[in-house]
Parts: structure tokens; sequence; C-alpha cells
């Protein structure tokens, strides 16, 4: 009798097997990809003397539109903007760790995918500075573009991590 090969997982020691993790997965990633974006941007804020002003930018940005932005006088830190910013910011990783962790069980069940997955990633994160480049021309006037990719770098790389630490066994095959 032939045994299986100790490099391919059986269905039966799979942790996506039970789906009902996957949201919880996507949620605690979406969590820790939005927490590392936030504390380094607190850091950077701190360090150039501005604290929250990053939360106060994208906040007005997205709840007041650009021309907000436009005025020559600085813009009030307020809570409501900062909380705001950071309950919609913490909604889209908690929706971009729920896809990652919908993709990771896609890989799992057909590993040849795995690789267009790792494509897709990388697609998305310069999809996102092309649509930050084009919609958000005054947001990165005021910040430096380099501290807004390695923010998202930290963050993605957080994400990975927490999957890699709980979903291991997943094989990618290019």
């Amino acid at each position: 009798m032939a045994t299986p090969s100790s490099s391919h997982t059986t269905e039966s020691t799979r942790q996506f097997v039970d789906r009902s993790g996957l949201p919880k997965a996507g949620l605690i990633a979406g969590t820790i990809g939005a927490a590392t974006l936030a504390v380094w941007f607190l850091i950077i804020d701190l360090i150039q003397g501005r604290p929250l002003f990053t939360p106060t930018i994208l906040g007005t940005m997205f709840f007041k539109g650009g021309a907000a932005l436009e005025g020559s006088e600085p813009l009030p830190i307020t809570l409501e903007l900062v909380l705001g910013f950071t309950f919609l910011h913490w909604l889209v990783f908690a929706a971009v760790g729920g896809m990652a962790a919908w993709l990771l069980e896609v890989a799992d069940r057909n590993p040849s995918m795995g690789f267009g997955i790792l494509l897709l990633f990388i697609f998305f994160e310069f999809g996102f500075f092309a649509i930050a480049g084009l919609f958000a021309e005054p947001v990165l006037q005021e910040l430096a573009w380099w501290t807004v990719l390695l923010g998202n770098l930290l963050a993605a790389g957080s994400m990975a991590w927490y999957f890699w630490r709980h979903y291991r066994y997943v094989v990618i095959r290019p």
C-alpha cells in the first residue's frame, strides 16, 4: 500500500478545512497590519513634532475632501478626524486581511495558484501607490512618499508574518 508523500499535506491535517476560522484569521491579520501602520505613522509624526498629524490629514482628505487640504494654515488636530480615520483604516485592513485569508485557503486547495496570488499582492501594492498618486496628491505633498511605502511594506510584512506563523503548511508552487 502506498503512503502519501510527506511533502503533501493531507486534507485531514489542513487547518483551513474548518473555514469558520477564516474570518477570524483575516480580522486578526488585518488588525495587526492596521496597528503596525498606525504605530509607524505615530512614530514618524512624533519624530517630526506633529503627533497625530497623519490620521488628521488623511481624515480631512476622506471626510472633508481634498480642497480642505489646500489652505495655507495648519490643520487643527481633532479627535473626531483621528478616530474616524482610524476606524475607516481598520475596516479597510480587516477587509484586506479577510481577502488574504481567503486567498490562502484558495492556495491551500490549489497550490499552483499560490504564485499567481503572490503576483496579485505585488500588483495590489503598486496599484495602491498609483491610485494614491492620482487621487490623493495633496496628501502625498504632506507625507513623504518613502514613509507611505515603508509603512505599507511593514503592514504587509506583519500580516504575512501572522499568516506564516499560523498557516505554515500552505504550499505555494510556481
